[in-house]
């Protein structure tokens, strides 16, 4: 089976399409909003897993799962639909819908930057990338986000810890979080969800909107992931994680396929774009030079 790089996926307009012309799913309550599906065939296969021994694994608490309700809300408002699966189950299939219910990765990304974005209350994000933010050349803002992302966010990644990360001015700071083992990256088994619903909204949320800048280095192999916050991203065409190859295209298209057929089967009304064929020029009927007896 031939291997596809992820960047096709992120910077060239090239979607697995359920059929030959683009389908608009339409919900009851908004006939005008048309939202196109895509599937991504970016599927991590379980036999590249290559964990040494067993990890620790974290156990939820009481705040844990007020964060997983209310991180889900905000999923459900953007997609416009929620998933009858329960907990964190739901919350996967709900990424899979924000990926399929955007017309491209532009629009996913823009549309994880928004729920990241409205989990906070904006004065907050707006003081501290004006008054936290530029303070010792930004580390005191690295290293706080650092810690509030280990005791906010192991109910979504697992366990986590903080460590010392290399900073582009050739010193060192403890503004890094370390994911042994991605809970996220794990339940979806989709390199694409990691990259367009995770990694590149997160990166682009702590930039624009706090003022930190964030490196994310999700490694597929054994689902662990590096964060490095002070650090700049490379751009996109050095950035060895969107060059990860498709790993099991099949399984992943006939997840997205099934996906698409539940929501064809459950909703009222369905409306297909068929591109009209271009008009073919009329001729000179006396010519018959092309006829040949």
């Amino acid at each position: 089976m031939k291997m596809m790089p992820l960047a096709l996926t992120l910077h060239a307009p090239q979607t697995v399409m359920v059929s030959s012309s683009p389908i608009y799913l339409l919900p009851t309550s908004s006939l005008q909003n048309r939202t196109s599906f895509r599937a991504f065939c970016s599927s991590v296969s379980p036999e590249t897993i290559h964990s040494e021994g067993s990890k620790a694994e974290y156990k939820p608490g009481i705040l844990d799962h007020f964060f997983l309700n209310s991180f889900r809300d905000k999923f459900v408002k953007e997609v416009g639909w929620d998933s009858e699966k329960p907990g964190y189950g739901g919350l996967i299939e709900l990424a899979k819908a924000l990926m399929m219910n955007s017309r491209s990765n532009s629009d996913t990304k823009d549309a994880a930057v928004r729920i990241l974005k409205s989990l906070f209350p904006p004065l907050l994000l707006e003081l501290y990338k004006i008054l936290i933010a530029p303070i010792d050349g930004g580390k005191v803002a690295a290293m706080m986000v650092a810690r509030v992302t280990v005791l906010t966010c192991q109910w979504l990644m697992g366990t986590c810890k903080v460590n010392s990360v290399d900073l582009p001015d050739g010193t060192s700071c403890n503004s890094g979080v370390f994911v042994e083992r991605c809970k996220y990256l794990e339940e979806s088994k989709c390199v694409g969800i990691c990259i367009n619903t995770c990694k590149l909204p997160t990166q682009s949320f702590f930039k624009d909107y706090m003022g930190v800048p964030l490196l994310m280095e999700p490694n597929f192999s054994d689902y662990s992931c590096q964060f490095k916050f002070g650090v700049s991203p490379p751009l996109p065409e050095d950035d060895d994680t969107l060059k990860e190859p498709c790993l099991d295209v099949v399984r992943c298209c006939l997840e997205h396929a099934a996906s698409v057929a539940k929501t064809f089967l459950m909703s009222d009304c369905v409306v297909v774009e068929i591109k009209e064929p271009e008009p073919v020029p009329a001729g000179n009927p006396m010519d018959n030079s092309g006829l040949h007896f």
